[in-house]
């Protein structure tokens, strides 16, 4: 049973609305946070919005997390950095020939209980609209994934997320706590193109030979908002005692949009 006493948080109990006003996001008073996040995602295909839980909230969010990461279910998997089968006919310089591995658990939506500061975050219309204004879309739905919709990555020594490139277009994270070591999060940032000589610079990713990655050790109550499809990435391996703790907030830019009964059992274990 989870220890933490859940209370129904108000969004402006969650989030430092002096630094993010969301309550002034339709009335142009937050037209500078989304300005300097939809650069950074333009440029780099990342942006950071650091110190966005207020600390009682990060504190509560955090032993939520702590709390739910026993439930979690852990997979293995090992693909190649565009997240197919390696294929062992194709040269050894070639990254698609190259494995990488990704180990890790994941706890699902309905774990979560209602009251909870983390599901009141997802469900909070004023956040889904801050993250659509960045991204330059319309209007964001949540994800209609009973299992995924909300779900939270759990990740211990050993673990790792190997180099890849998303599926999806976007994704939306919340740094709740780093590892003693390791973990960091690396990114080359857009080397992803429809020319076949991207082949070289992930190969150079792999070699660790790259000049462009970058590499961050986030900050807990960080809200990560990250276009992966393009851009190839990592969590480096984790080291210690301490799990890093990492919140995945799932949003679509159509209704009613679910995952795959397959990529379900991997993550969860389960379809239901």
């Amino acid at each position: 049973m989870l220890q933490v006493q859940h209370l129904r948080f108000p969004v402006a109990d969650l989030v430092d609305t002096e630094r993010y006003p969301l309550h002034l996001l339709g009335a142009g008073g937050c037209d500078a946070v989304v300005r300097r996040a939809a650069a950074e995602m333009r440029d780099e295909g990342l942006a950071l919005l650091d110190g966005f839980l207020r600390p009682a909230a990060l504190a509560a969010a955090a032993a939520e997390a702590r709390d739910l990461a026993p439930r979690g279910h852990f997979s293995e998997t090992l693909s190649s950095p565009y997240l197919t089968a390696p294929d062992p006919t194709r040269a050894p310089e070639d990254p698609r020939s190259q494995t990488q591995r990704a180990a890790l658990a994941a706890v699902a939506f309905d774990e979560f209980p209602p009251g909870s500061p983390l599901r009141r975050l997802y469900e909070s219309a004023e956040v889904a609209a801050l993250v659509a204004a960045v991204l330059g879309v319309e209007r964001l739905y949540p994800y209609a994934d009973p299992l995924g919709a909300l779900s939270l990555a759990v990740m211990r020594d050993g673990d790792e997320l190997g180099w890849h490139f998303d599926f999806s277009e976007f994704v939306v994270s919340l740094c709740l706590q780093e590892p003693d070591e390791g973990g960091a999060f690396e990114v080359a940032p857009r080397i992803r193109t429809a020319d076949p000589a991207t082949d070289a610079d992930v190969l150079a990713v792999l070699r660790d030979e790259h000049p462009g990655v970058r590499r961050l050790r986030l900050e807990p109550a960080t809200l990560v908002l990250f276009a992966g499809r393009n851009s190839l990435h990592r969590v480096a391996p984790i080291r210690g005692g301490v799990d890093r703790l990492v919140a995945l907030l799932s949003y679509d830019t159509a209704p009613d949009t679910d995952s795959t009964d397959e990529l379900k059992l991997i993550r969860y274990g389960r379809t239901t």
